[in-house]
Order: structure tokens, then C-alpha cells, then sequence
């Protein structure tokens, strides 16, 4: 039997105490002491040196990041190396030059979610649906290619199921080599002019749009960075680039002129090639979305728009609410837990009846998800079409190892590239 201590001797705890050289603040979100470094002499950190109160100094929110705190009197010098001070943006930095649709009438209010349309009203959306899509090349071909240059990785058993996966998906690890000039750009794609980054602008390069699994709209984005920005002059205005149309269309391609800037689009050919993995259409937006031409022609609009990305999501993971969590919001439509390869498993819940009264079952849904991402993405190939490029869409993968497998891969017409100058 066990001897037993004094009264409360099993309450009694060692005091904690600080690491030595570090801060004696102690953090009870976190239940430890605070691990920076005090300045010599000092018992505190720099962030939690008022509790030495040390002439009675003030220590107040930092008005550009309120999550830290400052001296009052040091604040001035403080916000000019703050790091959350706004920096100088780069010289390709183009506020919103690839954003899209600027004309705030044309966005509708915000819709109603797809568990609250009335069977009815859904039946409708699945014939306007249907009637898009007629004639549209929905069978697509198998590209499944690879490259020498995987191989090595590929057959080391060092790599698990995950790398391997990864593998199959790209080549773009092994850009890399001694004589090859690497330089990563730090700037949303929506505020991206490729013609002003310096060594495109000075070498005249190039340029190969790669992109795997760029999420819903930032595939748009992309292609409009890809299209026009790099193609068109990028001053800063909020007009739109004129756009560009295939010679096969009998129409002439207008070199684009700003004001206050003479260059024309012959100052940079159109890139060489276009190669993206499409993927999360539910985070597509009417805004930013490049085929909203292509959606009107067949009679479709903003509204449409908003209830077909919604549905694309039934092509990966069916409809995962339980009935004790109906989508109720726009956001329980959305995928709530993403992977990196943004795939989804079907839940067993929607196997039986779901939020919408089991009207559709699980192999219906996926078929119409299937669909509305077709439509979707036929918007884009036309976009490109329009512009001058050939575009096609094909399976890059299996779906074992993507349910997200297809590739949208575009390059220019013939007719479109500008001849050598001599």
C-alpha cells in the first residue's frame, strides 16, 4: 500500500519558471512562458517589457497590426519598420488588370443555396443545363503522358503513396539546373502584368503558362494574365484590354494602345502554350470568370452561373450534408475539408435521402456535376478560341489518383503569331 503524503501535499505543484535567457512572461493561452529573448538586463521581451514597468512607460496597439503592442513613445519609428506597413509594390504590380467584370451592375444579389429551391425550380435548372450543354464535346480523350525525367523518382521505393501521387501529377521539380534563371514572383495573379516583370520585359522570353490545380477563379485569372496582360500594355487604368480575335474569325487583331503609352502588342508575342489543371469550379465567380460571353450566347447569365458552380461540386463528393446539417448557407455547400488535391469522397449520408428530398440520387448528381464543369469549362476554351489560341481539354491522369484530372492545355494559331522581323 502506497504511503501517504501530508494533507494536500498531492496539490502541491513546482512553480514553473521560465526557460533561462528567455522572456519570465507567462502565456496563459498557451500554458508556457513566452520564448523570446529579453534584451540584456532585462526580464521581459520587448513585447511584454511593461510588466517590468520601467518608468512607467505605456505600451499600446500597433495601429497597423493590433495583434502586437509598442511603446507609445517609440510608435513613429516603430511604423516605418513595422512589418506590417504597407510595402512599394513591384513594377508588374497592375491594380486589378486581370480581374474581369467591373461593372458591379451585372453581379446579382446574393442567391438563395441550392437546398432551398423548390423541386421545380430545380427540374428547371436541369433542363437549361441540359440545353447548354447539347452539343458540346463531353467525351474526353485520354492524355495520360510522362516524362524520362520522373522516372528515377518514380521507381525510388523511398517515395510513399502520397509522393507518389504528386509525381504522376508533374514535372515541374526539376526546372532547376545551373544554368537556369529561377525568380519567384510574390504578387496575387489578379494584380499580375507579365509584360512589365524586368527580365520578360528586357529578354523579350518566352513565356509557358503552367498551373496545377489552380482553384475555381484563379484559373481565370491566370488565363487572363496569360492572354492579355502579356500581350497588351498595363498602365493602370480600370478600362478592360480590347480584346483579341482569330484571324479565321475574319477579324482584324487591333493593336491595343493606352494613354500616355504608345507600345503596341507587337511588342511581345503571345505565350507559347497554356497548361492547367482545372479544379474546385464551386469557387468559380461570375466576376472574374473569362466565359461569361460564351454563358450569355446560349441564353444563361449570372444567376445560372452562381447555381452551376454550385451543382459542380456533385461531380467529386455528391451532396455531403446530413439532414442535422443541411446547407442552409452558401458556405455548407462548399467543400469544408480540402485536401491538397481537392478531392472529396462521397459520404455515406448521401447514398439515401438528402436536402433535396432524395429527388436525385448519388449517380444523377455526380453526372450533372460532371456536366456543369464542362459547361464551365467550355466558356474558357471558347475565351481562348476568341483570343487566338487553340484550346482543347483532355484527362491528364487517372482518376484513382485525381478525381480533378482534367487539363486544359492551349497554344496560338499559326495565324496569330507574328512573323520574325529581319
Amino acid at each position: 500500500m502506497a504511503a501517504q503524503g501530508p494533507p494536500g501535499a498531492a496539490m502541491a505543484m513546482a512553480a514553473p519558471e521560465p526557460q533561462p535567457g528567455r522572456c519570465a512572461h507567462f502565456v496563459l493561452r498557451k500554458k508556457r512562458f513566452c520564448r523570446m529573448i529579453p534584451a540584456p538586463g532585462r526580464r521581459f521581451c520587448g513585447e511584454h517589457g511593461h510588466e517590468e514597468e520601467q518608468n512607467d512607460r505605456k505600451r499600446i496597439p500597433c495601429p497597423l497590426d493590433p495583434k502586437h503592442t509598442v511603446y507609445e513613445d517609440q510608435l513613429q519609428k516603430h511604423l516605418k519598420k513595422c512589418n506590417s506597413r504597407d510595402k512599394p509594390k513591384p513594377v508588374y504590380f497592375v491594380q486589378d488588370i486581370n480581374a474581369g467584370l467591373k461593372d458591379v451592375s451585372e453581379i446579382p444579389e446574393k442567391q438563395v443555396p441550392l437546398s432551398s429551391l423548390s423541386i421545380e425550380e430545380l427540374q428547371n435548372l436541369i433542363t437549361r443545363l441540359k440545353k447548354a450543354s447539347n452539343g458540346l464535346e463531353l467525351h474526353l480523350k485520354e492524355q495520360i503522358l510522362s516524362h524520362q525525367a520522373l522516372q528515377e523518382a518514380l521507381s525510388d521505393p523511398k517515395n510513399g503513396e502520397s509522393a507518389f501521387k504528386h509525381l504522376k501529377q508533374q514535372v515541374d521539380g526539376k526546372h532547376k539546373r545551373r544554368d537556369s534563371i529561377f525568380e519567384r514572383l510574390q504578387v496575387d495573379i489578379q494584380h499580375l502584368c507579365l509584360n512589365k516583370v524586368p527580365i520578360l520585359e528586357k529578354k523579350k522570353l518566352p513565356v509557358v503558362g503552367i498551373g496545377k490545380h489552380l482553384c475555381g477563379a484563379a484559373t481565370d485569372l491566370a488565363l487572363r494574365c496569360l492572354v492579355e496582360s502579356y500581350t497588351t500594355c498595363c498602365d493602370g487604368k480600370d478600362e478592360e484590354p480590347a480584346p483579341k480575335r482569330c484571324r479565321a474569325a475574319q477579324t482584324e487583331v487591333a493593336p491595343h494602345k493606352s494613354a500616355g503609352n504608345e507600345s503596341t502588342t507587337e511588342d511581345h508575342k503571345p505565350v507559347a502554350g497554356i497548361v492547367i489543371a482545372l479544379c474546385c469550379h464551386h469557387k468559380c465567380d461570375w466576376t472574374h470568370y473569362v466565359g461569361r460571353e460564351f454563358f450569355k450566347s446560349v441564353g444563361l447569365g449570372p444567376v445560372e452561373f452562381h447555381y452551376f458552380q454550385r451543382m459542380s461540386s456533385w461531380a467529386t463528393c455528391g451532396m455531403q450534408e446530413t439532414t442535422g446539417k443541411a446547407s442552409t448557407s452558401e458556405d455548407s455547400e462548399d467543400h469544408t475539408n480540402d485536401t491538397e488535391e481537392h478531392e472529396h469522397t462521397l459520404s455515406s449520408t448521401a447514398s439515401g435521402s438528402d436536402t433535396l428530398q432524395g429527388t436525385l440520387s448519388v449517380e444523377e448528381r455526380k453526372e450533372l456535376g460532371c456536366l456543369c464543369k464542362r459547361l464551365i469549362d467550355h466558356g474558357r476554351i471558347e475565351y481562348l478560341q476568341q483570343q487566338g489560341y487553340k484550346a482543347a481539354l483532355q484527362y491528364y491522369t487517372e482518376a484513382a489518383v485525381s478525381l480533378e484530372n482534367v487539363l486544359l492545355t492551349a497554344v496560338p494559331n499559326p495565324s496569330v503569331i507574328p512573323e520574325p522581323t529581319i
